[in-house]
Formats: C-alpha cells, structure tokens, sequence
C-alpha cells in the first residue's frame, strides 16, 4: 500500500513539474493568459519571456500549436536560458512564424489587374520590395520579363578615388540600345530615381537605382561607390530594369506606388476575392546574439516554419559582391552554442535563410527545407577578417533540402562556409540555384585562412547556374586549407551563362584540400577546374560527359599545384583537357581515359597518347572502364578489369543526398519540368551537346 502511495505521489510529483515546463501557444489567443494548455499564450513572445526565464533542472518545451503568426518585430534572444529549451510546432501542419503584413480588400482596375492600399506605405515611409500570393512569390515589375538587355558600352568618371582598390565615389555611364530603354520615356526625374537597375557581369550582381537616363540615346547612369576593376561592367555585360508601372505586362508582376496603391497582374486561375497575399516588413524574423564569454546556448527549434523576411536595397545601392557575402540572412545568429534547428521551413525570403555568423560552436541545421529565397541559404562565419579567438566552427549542416534561391541576389550561395573551421555539410539536396552550390573559404591566395578542416561529402548538388552568371563551381573553394575534404558527392548539370560552370574548382591559393569519390558529370566547363593554388589532391573520382572540356588548369606555378590520380574520365562531347596541364607541376598518373565516340583517336591538349604519356599519365589507360550503362546514369561495373589497373576503388554514390521517409526523398527531387527546361537551356546555347542531354 505504501508503495503505491510512494509511486502515486511521485507521478503526481511529476506531472507538476511536466506542467511547469510545458508552455503552450495558440493562434488568435488575446487577453492575459498563463500558457498552459488551457489558457496558452497568444504570441511566441509571451511564450519565449516565460520559458527563457524558467529555472529547476528539467527541459522546457514551448508547443507552439498550428497556424500563423505575425511578428511586429524581430524575435531576439540575447541571454541564455538556465535549462534546455525546446521550441517546437504541434502537428503535421508547422506553424508559419512570418514577418510579413496580409494584404486584402483587392479590388479590380479597369486593365484587369487587382489593386490595394497599405497606408503605412504613405503613412510611415514602409518600403516593400517582395510580395507572395497564394504562396508563390510574385515579381517586381521588370523589363524584359525574361532575360535581359545587353550594355553597349560602360564608362566611369571618378569623383573620389580615395585609398581603396575601387573608387568610393564615381559615376558610371552606361550606354544600351534606345529600343531597349522605350519604356522608360515620359518618367518624371521622381520615377526614374526609384527605378532599379541590376547589372550581370561575371560572378556578380550590381542593383542601384538610377541616377539620370536619357531614353532616346540609350543612356543612363548609376551614383555611387566605383567599379571594381577586376569585375567592372563592360560592353556585353547585361542588364534589367525594374520597379515602375510602365514596365508591369507579365501575369504575377506587381509595383507599389509611394502612395501606398499597389497593383498586381493575377495569374492564371488566381481568384480575387479568395487570394492571400504577404508583403514582407521584416528582414530579420529571428536574431540569436549573446555575448563575449556569454554565449546563448541549449536551444532547439523543431517542426516550425520561418517566412517572409523582406530585403530592402538602401538608397546607395548594392556594390557587386561575391555569394552576396554582406546580404543579412532571416535567421541569424552571434555568439551561440548548441543552437538546433530540426526539421524546419526556411522560405519566401528576401535576403538569406540562415547565418551562423560570429562565435557560434556546435551548432546544428537538420532534416530542413530551405527554399524560395532571395540570396543563398546557409553562411557560416564571418566575411570580414575575424579575431581569430571568436571564430565560429563546428557547425553541422545535414540532410535538408535547399533550392530556388537567388530571387534577389543571384550571386547568392547554396552554402557558404567564410572564415570558419570544422564544419560538416552533409547529405544535403542543392539544387535549383543561380550560382555556386557550396563555397568554402575566404581568402584569395595565401594568406592566413581559417577556412579549414571543412568537410563536404554525401551532396547531390545538381542543376546549377541555369546560365545566368559565370565563373562558378557545384563546390568551390579559396585559400589554404588544410584538412578539409569534399568526399562522396554526386555533381551534375552545372551551366553557367559564359565561362566557368564547373562542378570540382580549387580557386585562388587553394591548398591542401582532397576532393575524392565524388561522380561529376554534365557540366558546361569541365568537371573540375583548379585555377591556382598547392598540394591538392585529386583521387579516385569519376568525370563523364562534360562539355568543353572534361579537365581545366589555368596558373602554372614552381610548387606542385596538385596530384591527378586514379580518376575515370569518360566523354562523347568536347576535349580532355584545357590549359597548361604540360608544363604544370602536376602529379597525374593512374587515370583512366574513354572516348564513346570510337572515331576519335585520344588526344591530350596536342598531343597523342604515347607522346603525352611521356609527359603525364606515364601509368594511365586509355580502355572502356566497363561502367553498365552511363547514359542512364548507371556508373556500377560490369567489371572491374579496367580500373584494377589504375587502382580505382568504387564506392556508392547512390549514399548522396537526404535520407529518411520516401515522402522527404521524393520532396528533395527536382521536378521533371524542371529537368527539361534546364536540358532546353544547354541545347538552345550550345552548338552541339553530349548525348546526355539529347
């Protein structure tokens, strides 16, 4: 009897102590309640003030129940709870934590288009620059609707050259065809200066608002900091031209007035009186930030959904930068530790989805899905040159789907790994994007890095680049990096608008990274590309079916540039090699080589076989490695014959990408329309292509 008291009030005990450290929110909620299941709190603030602040020993967890939530500010947590804390939504439907207004009371104009007013526009000087109806993002109004015009001819007159590389302070003239610039006539000087120009040239994205167009010549110009000479835009550079009301003739654009009227074009099937729209006021919907020696720590976010974090370009533009490095992110987070996201939606963004910025360890993205997003996804430490005792490091990026990204930056990045050391990216689904998958480094030749023991392995990075910029790479590095391997991943379909889509690219003063067991194929470039850098090793890869060329090297340097061993090449389409391979200081042996096409005697760069194997490659093949069947993307053996003798070692790359149910598997798979249209690019662009894309 005793005893069953004894256990009795122990569970009673216990249920106490459960209800203390269980707070409850619910949707639509007003009035002074207590967070419990009966009386839960109506806002994640409420709920976030208790429970940060709770103390005992137990974890606390804030169920947040299903529905939308509208911040009026950003969510901040600067001090760290005393006891774990678990965030986390209620059921299959996550609750949308979102930092955007609902737009309603449409009615129709007498084009056909729908109309609102936010008055807080007018009011208060809001400024909205992303809209989403129905769930989709709409466009900006934008001239031409797809592609872009072209630059006749650039010049720059510098005000104040001042001590840095680029001028900080110039005006660029641009000139492009008049026909090109018709829809700019009769704006008066107020409209043109809200009119937003976006430049593509090479890697990089300019937007600055113009300053001065003279539409019958074709000319306008752009205020601000000077080109960068590297990069400047040229004659052939392109250009778009967006936000104002002359250039809305495209189902789903949208402009805003400075009234505060703003006007949409419906899609097709898009009813008005049932329509949802969001237009994005915050560009940060959660910020992590403690302090030096006081890092926030012991978190989980589980089961919840982050959307619509705006992005709003300041009066003086965006200078061209490289994966949009500057570009804030929707979550971000400072001096944090043991910060978990788990199954999580990061979308409809105006900026990035996530940055692990400064001093943040052991840290953790998980089984989420990052899509719809104005730059890239994830950025991981700090662009700057960091104090080397606030590094971050240790951050695990693992099974989460990331796609459609760049809708406001299109130089933005998969995942980019700054100054930061001993991360893992791991099985992860990239694909949809508009430049580089993955980005790993900071520092171009061979400086001091802290860019190392970086891992990279069990990726499927594919559909890449879409032709929009150039110089790109599925995983891209810089600088010395010792430690750091990009093992295992399956890389395809790289396509960049000029040069340099390429899926393996060792960049500037690249060192020490091993890139082995990875399967390329189907990129524009090559499959892999080292432009100048020491001591990397090439190993045990296999490369098919890429369109120029299957290998590219650019710089020649005394120092051994990198070993190129036991690797299978197999082409249809373009040459083996490009670039001084014959006079770098390479280690290349043990390769084998196969050409499909049986009436193509080998040749490497000008020479034949036995004469290039008196160069490289001196143990090398040329025979069939006997994979099953490559065009249907089967790269198993029929035998091993072949690759025994380059001491190839097969491994399964059908381990790369998400795991886990058939429903998150499917999820991850681009859709089949999507494939074609990508094929359709590379056909339409190139003379002739590989097999594969036939």
């Amino acid at each position: 009897m005793k005893r069953h008291l004894f256990l009795y009030l122990l569970s009673v005990c216990s249920s106490a102590i459960i209800a203390q450290n269980t707070i409850y929110v619910s949707p639509g909620t007003t009035g002074i309640q207590k967070g419990t299941s009966e009386s839960p709190y109506g806002t994640i603030e409420e709920a976030l003030k208790q429970g940060l602040n709770t103390t005992g020993n137990d974890t606390v967890h804030i169920r947040i129940q299903s529905g939308f939530y509208p911040l009026n500010q950003t969510l901040r947590i600067d001090k760290s709870p005393s006891v774990p804390v678990v965030i986390e939504g209620e059921g299959k439907d996550k609750p949308v934590i979102s930092g955007a207004i609902t737009l309603t009371s449409w009615e129709k104009t007498p084009e056909g288009w729908w109309k609102t007013h936010v008055d807080e526009v007018a009011r208060y000087g809001l400024k909205i620059e992303q809209l989403y109806v129905n769930g989709n993002r709409a466009t900006r109004a934008r001239t031409p609707d797809t592609g872009w015009f072209f630059v006749e001819k650039a010049d720059e007159t510098i005000h104040y050259k001042g001590t840095g590389r680029s001028p900080e302070y110039a005006t660029q003239r641009i000139q492009a065809k008049p026909e090109d610039m018709v829809s700019l006539q009769g704006l008066s000087e107020e409209e043109l200066n809200e009119v937003m120009v976006m430049c593509y040239h090479k890697w990089d994205n300019t937007r600055k608002y113009l300053s001065m167009a003279i539409p019958d010549s074709g000319y306008f110009f752009l205020n601000g900091q000077g080109m960068k000479p590297w990069n400047p835009i040229q004659k052939r550079s392109r250009f778009i031209l967006e936000n104002y009301k002359q250039a809305m003739t495209a189902e789903g654009e949208w402009f805003m007035e400075p009234s505060g009227d703003l006007y949409y074009i419906p899609r097709k099937g898009e009813i008005m009186e049932t329509s949802i729209a969001h237009a994005p006021v915050l560009n940060r919907l959660l910020t992590i930030k403690g302090e030096k020696g006081y890092p926030v720590k012991n978190i989980t976010f589980r089961n919840l959904s982050f959307e619509h974090s705006g992005y709003v370009m300041p009066k003086t533009g965006n200078d061209p930068a490289q994966a949009a490095s500057p570009v804030d992110a929707a979550i971000h987070l400072d001096f944090a530790d043991n910060i978990r996201f788990e199954n999580c939606e990061i979308k409809h963004t105006g900026n990035y989805a996530i940055w692990f910025r400064k001093a943040c360890t052991n840290c953790n993205l998980e089984h989420s899905y990052l899509t719809d997003l104005g730059a890239g996804a994830v950025k991981i430490g700090e662009y700057e040159t960091p104090d080397p005792n606030l590094l971050t490091k240790k951050i695990t990026v693992d099974n989460n789907i990331i796609q459609k990204t760049g809708f406001v930056f299109p130089c933005g990045v998969g995942v980019a790994i700054f100054n930061s050391s001993d991360n893992k990216v791991t099985h992860n689904e990239i694909s949809d994007l508009l430049y580089s998958g993955v980005s790993i480094g900071w520092v171009w030749g061979y400086g001091k890095s802290y860019a190392v023991n970086n891992e990279i392995a069990y990726n499927n990075i594919h559909h890449i680049g879409w032709g929009e910029l150039s110089d790109m790479g599925a995983v891209y590095t810089l600088g010395i990096s010792p430690g750091t391997r990009i093992h295992n991943n399956v890389i395809h379909h790289i396509y960049s608008y000029d040069y340099g889509g390429w899926g393996l690219y060792t960049d500037e003063g690249s060192t020490g990274v091993v890139m082995e067991n990875n399967l390329v194929y189907g990129c524009k470039s090559g499959g892999f590309h080292q432009h100048y850098g020491e001591k990397n090793s090439i190993r045990n890869n296999i490369f098919a079916f890429n369109h120029h060329q299957q290998l590219q090297f650019t710089r020649v340097e005394e120092h051994q540039s990198f070993s190129f061993t036991s690797n299978i090449i197999l082409m249809d389409h373009g040459v083996y090699l490009s670039g001084p391979w014959d006079k770098a200081n390479i280690d290349m042996d043990y390769n084998c080589y196969w050409d499909l096409r049986n009436n193509m005697p080998p040749k490497f760069l000008d020479n034949d076989w036995n004469t290039w194997k008196g160069i490289k490659d001196k143990h090398s093949i040329i025979q069939d490695p006997a994979f099953k069947d490559p065009y249907r993307l089967d790269f198993h053996f029929n035998n091993q014959k072949a690759i025994r003798k380059i001491r190839f070692k097969p491994f399964d790359y059908e381990k790369a990408g998400v795991y886990g149910s058939d429903e998150w598997i499917q999820k991850a798979r681009l859709p089949k329309e999507g494939e074609d249209e990508f094929d359709r690019i590379v056909r339409e662009r190139e003379k002739s292509v590989s097999a594969l894309f036939e």
